[in-house]
């Protein structure tokens, strides 16, 4: 069956610096495989883009990326570098690729800029954001005009992980639980919850958010959302209960999670429409995700908006 793969990553030559927190979370057998993935684009990734059948991959500079400089100007000038980059990667191969921009967040007027350009003139198909830049979160008040710029282009935005910006003290001792194994899922789904809390979705009902990871959990605790949002304290009152955001406003990807169950319960709690197919590549296995997804008991019709139908619709593929 076709396939579309939203969560596929790549390093651009100069942005060896900003893989470092992560390379630092894995062995070293593992990472090296990694490393020699991901700033290819021929050779290793089109023969596992072929052996599992995926016609198109809609690749992203790999996560923190400029999310973690800390000078403004510098990001600025790189975030324009890396997106013509990985244009000149997709005009090499215009029918298996296609991309996601990368934003310097540190400005607003920039970003909004560049995703624009990316957009219009590059043929982007949104932004991928590796979460906070710097300790500033996307629900910030300064970002409201790239909200606004997000919902007039009508791309959606990747929520892709990241490292917290302090370590909680709960996880000293046990490192692992801090990075992609349990701490960017608490990081992540906390960041979606504040744009959901922030009124993001009131004020711009159109704008839309994907998550990867089976949608970091939060399509399993929706009741309870609910249930505790309407007895807590709140900042902003809301049209909506939380749940009625992440059914009309997110789509998630089943990247990283080739499981069964959460697929089948994602499926069933925020709908058919907003599941679409990822692999994660290279940091999960292709092989794996595709075999997954082609014998998940699910019927074909429901296979087939996962593989690829949702994302053309959600990516204007092929329009």
């Amino acid at each position: 069956m076709r396939k579309i793969a939203l969560e596929e990553h790549f390093a651009a030559p100069d942005f060896a610096e900003y893989e470092v927190g992560v390379e630092q979370m894995m062995n070293d057998k593992d990472y090296q495989y990694y490393r020699e993935r991901l700033p290819e684009f021929d050779e290793k990734r089109l023969a596992a883009m072929n052996k599992a059948g995926i016609d198109i991959c809609i690749l992203s500079q790999t996560s923190p990326g400029l999310q973690v400089e800390k000078d403004p100007h510098l990001a600025i000038e790189k975030a324009q570098r890396v997106n013509d980059y990985l244009y000149g990667q997709i005009e090499r191969h215009p029918t298996r690729y296609g991309g996601f921009a990368h934003l310097a967040m540190h400005d607003c007027s920039a970003a909004m800029k560049e995703l624009e350009r990316c957009v219009k003139e590059l043929n982007f198909k949104g932004a991928l954001i590796n979460g906070h830049t710097n300790g500033v979160y996307l629900d910030h008040i300064m970002y409201a005009p790239f909200w606004e710029k997000v919902a007039e282009l009508d791309v959606p935005v990747y929520l892709h992980p990241a490292d917290s910006f302090d370590s909680p003290h709960m996880y000293n001792g046990y490192p692992a639980l801090k990075g992609a194994a349990w701490g960017w899922t608490v990081e992540t789904a906390t960041h979606a919850l504040r744009l959901i809390v922030s009124g993001l979705f009131d004020r711009l009902p159109s704008t839309r958010i994907i998550l990867g990871h089976m949608g970091e959990t939060l399509p399993f605790m929706l009741w309870r959302l609910d249930s505790r949002w309407e007895i807590s304290k709140h900042n902003l009152e809301l049209q909506e209960a939380p749940s009625h955001y992440l059914k009309n406003n997110f789509a998630i990807t089943t990247s990283g999670v080739c499981d069964e169950a959460p697929l089948k319960c994602a499926i069933d709690a925020i709908g058919i429409d907003n599941v679409l197919f990822s692999t994660d590549y290279p940091f999960e296995s292709v092989p794996l995700a595709t075999d997954f997804i082609e014998k998940a008991a699910i019927s074909e019709s429901d296979r087939a908006k996962i593989c690829y139908k949702n994302a053309e619709r959600l990516l204007k593929i092929g329009q």
